[in-house]
């Protein structure tokens, strides 16, 4: 059975403007804004990929929060709705 590797993250969010900026403390760099919480966190996702592309490119891993992922196995997380 083939294995992915999963990486979980936590999200900070906060007002910054008229917006929001999610962040993901931990990893440099991984942070992005949007104009509504669910925008911010999803751009702060797509920047969090960027880093983690680079970082496979080069051989190098987030360093935290990595476990193996099986297609038999599940995973939940907590995503805002709303705020």
């Amino acid at each position: 059975m083939k294995k992915s590797k999963a990486i979980m993250a936590s999200i900070e969010i906060k007002r910054n403007g008229n917006g929001f900026l999610a962040r993901i403390p931990g990893i440099q760099g991984a942070f992005a804004e949007g104009d509504t919480v669910e925008e911010a966190v999803f751009n702060c996702i797509d920047v969090a990929k960027m880093i983690f592309d680079y970082r496979k490119e080069r051989n190098e891993s987030l360093g935290f929060n990595e476990f193996d992922f099986t297609k038999n196995e599940r995973m939940t997380f907590a995503f805002p709705i709303g705020v």
